[in-house]
C-alpha cells in the first residue's frame, strides 16, 4: 500500500480512493468518512476538498451536513475504478495480525471479496475458542478501513464449526466449494 499512497500523495487519499470508489452509490458525511476510512477529521476535510476539485467527487449541501458521493461523470472513472480493483488487497500476515486480538484462532478463511468471487455470501470466515466478538468486528473493521470496503463475515465456536460442517451447511459449502484462502488451519481441514 505504502508504493500506492507515494502515488496518490498520501494513506489517506488511497483509502478514500478506495471507499468511494467501491462505494460509488453512497453519500457520506465529513464523520463518516472519518469512522470508514479511520483517517483524522482535519486530513478527510483537506482530502475531500482536493477530491471534489479534481472533480471525482460531488457534493450535496453546505458545511457540517455536506454529503459526498463519487461522481459517475468523472472523466477518469472506469479506468481508476478498475486500477484501485486490480491494486486492492490486504496482506494475509496483515488480517491474522489484526484478527489476532479476537481471541484464540482456530481457521480464518478468506472468500468472496478476497478471492474474486461475484456475489459471495462472506467475505471472511473466523472459527475459534473463546472469541471475542467486540474484538473481532473492531478488526474486521479496521480491514475495511484498509480496502474501502465493507466485508460480510461469520464466526463460530469450533465445536459449532465441526457440527455446521458435519451437516454441510450451506454456508459453509458456499465458502468451501468455491474459490477460497485458508491463512490459519489448526483444526485439519
Amino acid at each position: 500500500m505504502e508504493d500506492f499512497a507515494k502515488l496518490f500523495g498520501s494513506p489517506a487519499r488511497l483509502k478514500m480512493l478506495r471507499l468511494f470508489t467501491f462505494n460509488r452509490d453512497l453519500q457520506l458525511t465529513v464523520s463518516e468518512v472519518v469512522d470508514r476510512a479511520k483517517i483524522p477529521p482535519a486530513v478527510a476535510r483537506k482530502e475531500l476538498s482536493e477530491l471534489y476539485a479534481a472533480g471525482f467527487l460531488r457534493k450535496r449541501g453546505e458545511r457540517a451536513k455536506a454529503q459526498f458521493q463519487t461522481n459517475p461523470k468523472f472523466e477518469q472513472l472506469t479506468p481508476l475504478a478498475q486500477f484501485i480493483r486490480d491494486t486492492t488487497s490486504v496482506r494475509p500476515q496483515r488480517v491474522r495480525e489484526l484478527l489476532k486480538k479476537a481471541g484464540g484462532l482456530q481457521l480464518v478463511v478468506l472468500s468472496g471479496l478476497f478471492s474474486g468471487a461475484i456475489e459471495p455470501r462472506i467475505d471472511l470466515l473466523v472459527v475459534g475458542d473463546k472469541l471475542d466478538e467486540r474484538a473481532l468486528a473492531q478488526s474486521v473493521h479496521a480491514i475495511e478501513a484498509e480496502i474501502g470496503r465493507e466485508i460480510r463475515y461469520a464466526s463460530f465456536a469450533t465445536e459449532d464449526f465441526r457440527y455446521r460442517l458435519g451437516v454441510y451447511d450451506r454456508l459453509l459449502r458456499d465458502v468451501f466449494d468455491y474459490p477460497h484462502r485458508t491463512l490459519l488451519d489448526k483444526i485439519g481441514l
